[in-house]
């Protein structure tokens, strides 16, 4: 069993769990996933960020930070301390339940909204040296050309929408200890 490490009194998970929720500091978590994203975020709300059990035998999905953005994106924002064997098994069904819970019975598919995982971890996920921000994402590319595949007008419309074009999670794995004294 792998012991946790001594914390300090006011940890970055605290911060996260707590100060970034008020709405008030709501232009701290913009400014950090706008540098992160490349693009403007601005955060609507806060939404519940412990998932309900259907029944008994459901798995429930708990997760420091889930934000709502101007685009109806969600954003969940995770501190994790300790490595896990499944850890990106987990975050996996975390954003597929995430996705789950924010389209109710009948709802058409169109609802379904794009979701990101930000993960800052306390412990090393990669063995690249010089690399501090690890990026993962899903697209389709044909399989003799290796080009991405261009949808038909007839599956998105005359006009898709930037955030359409690609609704699968995207993953941000952060390892803390590339940040020394920034954090």
């Amino acid at each position: 069993m792998t012991k946790k490490p001594a914390r300090k009194i006011i940890t970055f998970d605290w911060a996260i769990k707590t100060i970034l929720r008020d709405k008030a500091n709501f232009d701290v978590l913009e400014g950090f996933l706008t540098a992160l994203f490349d693009r403007p975020i601005t955060i609507l709300d806060m939404l519940e960020s412990e998932s309900n059990q259907q029944d008994e035998a459901d798995k429930y999905n708990r997760v420091d930070l889930l934000a709502k953005t101007g685009d109806g994106e969600r954003i969940i924002v995770e501190v994790q301390y300790l490595p896990e064997k499944a850890y990106l098994k987990r975050l996996v069904y975390g954003t597929a339940k995430t996705i789950v819970e924010n389209l109710s019975l009948g709802d058409p598919y169109e609802k379904v909204r794009k979701v990101y995982s930000v993960n800052l971890l306390h412990f090393e996920i990669g063995r690249e040296e010089n690399e501090y921000i690890y990026h993962g994402q899903n697209g389709f590319m044909g399989f003799h050309t290796h080009r991405p595949i261009i949808l038909d007008k007839y599956l998105t419309g005359d006009s898709v929408p930037t955030g359409e074009r690609n609704v699968f999670p995207e993953y941000y794995l952060i390892p803390l200890r590339h940040f020394p004294n920034i954090i």
